[in-house]
């Protein structure tokens, strides 16, 4: 039995009322609510262990330090990395992706190279590489996509040529929850030897995640949206890779000899770390992966997949309601849109009746112009769903439907 109960007394942010109706939080996919073991991490830092790291002798910087560098390690178990310098924190997946584009984009791609993404990516996995593509002049190409919004892998396999320097896709749809074959496309890439970056924003949260098993080269996701604090992230990069890679930014930390004339860089993984970090971030989500793994990321998924067939089934008998995203192998994550009405104006309804969802065109424009609509409405589920929330849902949409229709 999955301890539901147990699980949402963890979450005080459940207990609100809006328009004095409990609120039923379907936006997980923007970010999710946080367990009180998270915060009780973040405020017992302050409260106890408040430092700057990695430069004092005395003791609370050492208890600090000493926390910090535990939650790397925590983190590459979680995702079974192989080393811990492999693990480098930045502010999400958006500066993890960044990094990459900016630091790998000077040393492996120039005038006449191609980078291949997809028509699905996120913004933040799709920016970064267009404009790179535009500093350096190289092209950027994109893998279409099939019927049921799955990948066309096929097309991929045409898109490689001995011009390909990287191939960068997202884990998991964030609109259409999509989850992409990354094993087969990272082996398919490095037949040509061509490295991969896996965008894991969406899927980190949901599944078991083992990058040595993927042959990932890259892997980036953010802390917020696994029940960890805003503004913290990961990028795991092979040790190989990392090496060759010059530094992002520079300043402190990431130095290890300053002199007028020059400066030498530090080790991994302080070379892609500059400036103070954010220490109570990175304790937030060593406690919010110790929370995933205490609950059991099998059953996570297990639960997610569950409410994700209850909640298809119950939209899709609902008159004029089309579903985008329809692939077998899919997450917690449902986008439709109603006959002729705006998704905007649909959400302005379902939110009067205390249900958030999110509605537009969820940083994926691209996407959109694929697709040839405007924006969705967008049901995103985590574990603390339930079943009766979804009904919630279901009578929200439907009041939506016949206000609008």
């Amino acid at each position: 039995m999955f301890p539901i109960e147990k699980i949402r007394a963890d979450f005080p942010i459940l207990q609100t009322k809006v328009y004095n109706k409990p609120l039923a939080y379907f936006d997980n996919a923007a970010t999710t609510q946080k367990p009180l073991q998270v915060i009780r991490a973040i405020t017992g830092y302050y409260e106890k262990e408040n430092c700057n790291i990695h430069r004092g002798v005395h003791f609370l910087s050492v208890k600090a330090t000493e926390a910090y560098e535990d939650a790397r390690c925590v983190i590459r178990d979680f995702i079974h990395a192989q080393h811990s310098h492999e693990i480098i924190f930045t502010r999400g997946t958006t500066e993890a992706v960044n990094l990459v584009a900016d630091s790998f984009g000077k040393k492996f791609i120039a005038e006449g190279d191609e980078v291949i993404t997809s028509v699905m990516e996120h913004h933040s996995n799709f920016v970064p590489w267009q404009q790179m593509c535009l500093q350096r002049k190289a092209t950027l190409k994109f893998i279409p996509l099939l019927e049921d919004g799955s990948l066309d892998i096929a097309a991929f396999q045409t898109l490689i040529t001995e011009k390909t320097r990287l191939v960068t896709v997202t884990h998991i749809s964030n609109v259409l929850g999509t989850i992409n074959p990354v094993k087969e496309i990272i082996a398919m890439a490095h037949q040509h030897a061509i490295p991969v970056l896996i965008d894991g924003a969406q899927s980190v949260a949901h599944m078991n995640i083992d990058v040595q098993d993927l042959d990932a080269d890259f892997y980036c996701f953010s802390g917020h949206k696994m029940y960890a604090p805003m503004g913290i992230g990961v990028l795991y990069g092979k040790e190989r890779w990392l090496e060759e890679m010059p530094p992002y930014q520079m300043g402190g930390e990431m130095i290890k000899d300053v002199f007028f004339t020059h400066t030498t860089f530090n080790e991994l993984p302080f070379k892609f770390e500059a400036g103070t970090p954010n220490v109570e971030g990175v304790l937030g989500l060593r406690a919010a992966i110790r929370y995933l793994h205490d609950i059991g990321m099998d059953q996570i998924e297990a639960y997610e997949r569950d409410l994700l067939s209850y909640a298809t089934q119950r939209l899709l008998g609902i008159e004029g309601l089309k579903i985008y995203g329809t692939s077998k192998h899919k997450a917690s994550v449902i986008s439709f849109l109603l006959h002729k009405i705006h998704p905007y104006d649909a959400g302005m309804i379902i939110d009067k009746m205390s249900v958030a969802v999110r509605t537009g065109h969820h940083c994926a424009m691209p996407l959109m112009e694929y697709l040839k609509i405007p924006g969705t409405i967008r049901a995103s589920f985590a574990f603390y769903n339930t079943k009766e929330e979804i009904d919630r849902l279901l009578e929200a949409v439907k009041k939506a439907n016949e206000m609008l229709s």
